[in-house]
């Protein structure tokens, strides 16, 4: 296998439990769950050779395989989706030369974001890629009410100019003083494309004092000196939003029935 998508999905969130079975309304009336979403937007990706759901919980991996999904059981120890993916892996019977880790909690993300990742790792330079979108006015005025209303939300991305990333963080950064005339704002979309050594090296490491405060993975890999390859995408139109609180079904199934989404 050349690339291989795992959807990470645990019932025990700490800010949403049991998130990868909230059903979500499409533009039909139909529902869904939200791991059915994620696995339908995984199979929209062009040259993929194998989709998996990687949980730690039967009430999850009965649900996805009741929608024909492939499932491989991980342990309980996982702290993150990486190490999921890890543990997914080494499961395995060949290794692929790209593993793309396509959270459970983002249905919304277009073919061409993971598409772009997948190009990116064609450069034997890149150990690891994630997309990047540049905020439009509606998502960094999402971003700024949740922080002001004590939401944790989306997660935005200070690049360097060569394109790498400087810092992740579920704060808005840079510092948003006016959404009428607001700087250059870049929302983290929460996909990475690896190498399977990267993936080895991260599981070496102790999770680090900025991951932990912040909560995100990525974060490890900057700890650690391994640059982040930031691909900017483009939206086309399409809103992208994560399932990361209850508020935010609302705003995914507005998306849904906007774009035509069953």
């Amino acid at each position: 296998m050349k690339t291989v998508i795992f959807i990470p999905a645990r019932y025990a969130s700490t800010r949403y439990p049991g998130k990868p079975l909230v059903t979500l309304k499409g533009a039909t009336g139909e529902t869904k769950s939200l791991i059915q979403r994620a696995l339908e937007a995984a199979k929209q990706v062009k040259g993929v050779d194998a989709v998996y759901v990687l949980t730690d919980d039967a009430r999850i991996r009965e649900a996805a395989q009741a929608f024909g999904a492939d499932v491989l059981m991980t342990s309980d120890k996982a702290r993150n989706g990486t190490e999921r993916c890890a543990e997914g892996l080494a499961q395995l019977p060949e290794e692929p030369k790209v593993v793309v880790n396509l959270q459970g909690d983002a249905p919304l993300t277009p073919p061409w974001f993971v598409e772009a990742l997948i190009a990116a790792m064609e450069n034997p330079a890149v150990q690891m890629s994630t997309p990047v979108l540049k905020c439009d006015h509606e998502t960094l005025s999402n971003f700024v009410s949740d922080r002001q209303a004590g939401r944790v939300g989306g997660t935005t991305a200070v690049l360097r100019r060569d394109g790498n990333a400087i810092y992740f963080s579920k704060e808005v950064l840079p510092y948003v003083s006016n959404l009428e005339t607001p700087p250059e704002v870049w929302h983290h979309v929460g996909v990475y494309a690896y190498r399977p050594t990267a993936l080895a090296n991260y599981m070496s490491w102790e999770e680090g004092p900025v991951e932990r405060a912040e909560g995100l993975e990525q974060l490890r890999f900057l700890e650690n000196g391994v640059p982040v390859t930031c691909v900017p995408v483009e939206a086309r139109g399409r809103v992208f939003w994560e399932l990361n609180n209850p508020v935010d079904v609302a705003r995914i199934e507005g998306v849904l029935k906007k774009e035509g989404i069953a």
